[in-house]
């Protein structure tokens, strides 16, 4: 399935339908008595956040969406029909933006009009006239998705984000041994040992520069902006594009200098180091001279081997003690929700 997280749309709410201006034929009544029904109400459109939607792919293909008009109303004081309330699923993690004339619901149905037995009084008894339906309100929209997730894994190209989202979900990446191999974000839930459940958003093409459209990052950092908590993994190995070794401090360094760039938001998020591919060391006391660096900065730092298995468990474990902290310094929002924005961005 095509990763897609931009859409433009038209929606078109139904339209109201007219009330009636019919009279009965009855015996020693005026004009023999108005009875024209109601028109029916124009159906509404509305956005549901849905846990097994995970693009917007199915927009590109379906761009225009419209709601079924009210039927008219009609003799012997019958209503017309409302239209059905049209419902477009989008995934968690939605944002909704309207030109600024737009108006919310995101676009709710006309109203029907009235039928001419609505007017009747006591001094107009037969009046002739009834009122058209409202005509539903429309607009185009650009939806935005931005991935909900407990935990965001970071790092540059090959630092072994993928690697280490299949072996602790049920996510299947693309794996190989060369720059961009993940050409999308990647979502899987990982277990503890105790049973607790977290989010892993696996996000691709973060390189110097990202921030300014290198590489992939552009298209990519924003959805970072939702995780709770940021995995920092780093290659050992890191080589920077002509070859030169980067030390894992600098690689930690380039990495969050692109996320200040793009978001002083993201910046502040709350990062564990994780240094990969420990299996590839006979000698460990490389590792522990690195884990000792970052924990000096007050920064914590684990050792794992996603190939092997190791320091995952551990790992995790923390990942979940430190999402329970993060509930109980901030409000937790409703996630199913679907964000509605106000933007001048067409």
């Amino acid at each position: 399935m095509k990763f897609v997280d931009e859409a433009k749309i038209e929606i078109r709410a139904g339209h109201g339908g007219a009330g009636s201006a019919h009279f009965r034929r009855a015996k020693y009544v005026p004009e023999g008595g108005p009875d024209g029904g109601n028109g029916g109400a124009g159906g509404s459109v509305i956005l549901i956040a849905d846990r097994n939607v995970h693009t917007l792919l199915d927009f590109h293909f379906q761009p225009k969406w419209e709601a079924p008009n009210g039927e008219k109303g009609s003799g012997a004081g019958k209503d017309g029909k409302s239209g059905e309330d049209l419902t477009i699923k989008v995934p968690i993690g939605t944002e909704v933006y309207s030109q600024p004339d737009n108006v919310f619901i995101v676009a709710k149905g006309g109203r029907g009009g009235k039928g001419n037995i609505f007017f009747k009084s006591s001094t107009n008894r037969a009046p002739r006239h009834a009122q058209p339906g409202e005509a539903g309100q429309e607009g185009e929209f650009r939806l935005s998705l931005k991935l909900v997730a407990d935990v965001g894994l970071i790092g540059f190209p090959n630092a072994g984000k993928s690697t280490l989202i299949s072996r602790i979900s049920a996510a299947r990446p693309k794996i190989a041994d060369y720059p961009f191999t993940t050409l999308s974000p990647n979502l899987g839930v990982a277990k503890t040992q105790s049973g607790r459940s977290l989010v892993v958003a696996d996000i691709p093409g973060l390189i110097p520069g990202a921030h300014e459209g290198k590489g992939l990052g552009i298209q990519f950092l924003k959805h970072i902006e939702r995780t709770k908590v940021l995995a920092h993994l780093i290659d050992p190995f890191q080589r920077d594009e002509n070859g030169e070794e980067i030390s894992p401090k600098k690689s930690f360094d380039l990495i969050n200098i692109e996320l200040r760039s793009f978001s002083e938001l993201l910046a502040k998020k709350q990062q564990v180091v994780v240094i990969t591919k420990a299996d590839a060391f006979s000698d460990r006391s490389e590792l522990n001279k690195i884990k000792k660096s970052f924990e000096a900065d007050g920064l914590k730092c684990f050792i794992i081997s996603s190939v092997a298995g190791e320091g995952l468990n551990e790992l995790l474990n923390h990942l979940v003690t430190l999402l329970g902290e993060s509930s109980m310094e901030s409000p937790k929002t409703d996630d199913a929700n679907v964000a509605l924005n106000e933007s001048n961005n067409s």
